[in-house]
Order: C-alpha cells, then sequence, then structure tokens
C-alpha cells in the first residue's frame, strides 16, 4: 500500500460497518485493500483478550463476534493504545502503516501514530482530526484503498450503506 487515493467512511454502528463491509466484499471489492477500525474496550463490564497464532487471531472483548468475523479475510491485525484516544482494534493494512509510523517515530505536527499513519496515506490533517473525534466518539472507520474508479465505486456502496459520511482522499 503506497501514499494514494483512499475513501474513509464513518459509521455509527459496528452492525453498520460490518453490513457495509459485507455489501463490498458481496461486490468484488478486494479485501486487502480494506482496513477497519474501533474500539471495544470496557474494563468495568468485559474482559478483553486478543492473540495471535500464525494466520489465526483470536479476540474477547464486548464486540468479540464482530471482529472475529472479520480476521478471516482483513490482512493484518493489531490492537493500540492511542493516546488522546484509547484503545483501538485495527484490523487491514493500515494496521503495517500505525506500526511504520511508530517504529520510524514519524509524527506530523503532533499528530499520534493513526493520525501520521493517515497522514503518510495523504489524507489531510483537518480530516485526521475529524476521524480521531469520531473514534472518540465510539464510532467506526473503514478505509479503501485503490484506483480511483474502485474507490469511486466503493463509496457508493458505503454511502448506500448508512455510513454518517464517506469521504474520498485523492492523491
Amino acid at each position: 500500500m503506497s501514499k494514494g487515493n483512499s475513501v474513509v467512511s464513518v459509521f455509527n454502528s459496528h452492525q453498520e460497518a460490518e453490513g457495509a463491509i459485507k455489501e463490498l466484499q458481496q461486490a468484488g471489492f478486494d479485501m486487502k485493500k480494506l482496513s477497519v477500525i474501533g474500539k471495544d474496550y470496557h474494563t468495568d463490564e468485559h474482559v478483553v483478550g486478543y492473540y495471535n497464532t500464525g494466520d489465526r487471531v483470536k479476540y474477547w472483548g464486548r464486540l468479540g463476534a464482530f471482529w472475529g468475523g472479520l480476521w478471516g479475510f482483513l490482512f493484518g491485525s493489531a490492537f493500540f493504545f492511542v493516546p488522546g484516544i484509547g484503545p483501538l482494534v485495527v484490523g487491514g493494512p493500515l494496521v503495517t502503516w500505525i506500526i511504520g509510523a511508530l517504529e520510524g517515530a514519524v509524527f506530523a505536527g503532533g499528530l499520534s501514530a493513526f493520525g501520521a499513519a493517515l497522514y503518510s496515506l495523504g489524507i489531510p490533517k483537518d480530516s485526521i482530526l475529524k476521524y480521531e473525534s469520531s473514534l472518540k466518539a465510539d464510532k467506526f472507520l473503514v478505509i479503501l484503498h485503490g484506483t480511483i474508479e474502485e474507490l469511486e465505486n466503493a463509496k457508493k456502496i458505503l454511502e448506500s450503506a448508512n455510513c454518517d459520511e464517506a469521504t474520498l482522499h485523492k492523491e
């Protein structure tokens, strides 16, 4: 995945995000170009656990069934604690970009590691701040990468799937 074109969509619930992902999959969108980010951490209610053995991931928490269902077709998974946002579960190629930002300490203008990863994908800082606010409000992000044509089609699917917003970011 290189800096380029992306669509970022915001969903109010994991059910809405999951429905949109299923529609994208049925439409033939390459799931290796899709990332999902959300919070699922409530220490006062549930124990959260996560481990990876080879290509098999196990996750427990309030949304364990949601995340567990996604790991089968997403490329990469991680659980991060991002200061200012809190704990995030991330699935898809964005994991690599976040790890790169952490390892290289490449933080652009006071952005978090998550924000720096989005910035390195070509997403503008004002949009990043909006997406971080959405995550703080317990919303879910679905991020797609690809050609303009692929992303324009995917954006239509996302918009018809009850997202709060879907924004195409062009290189």
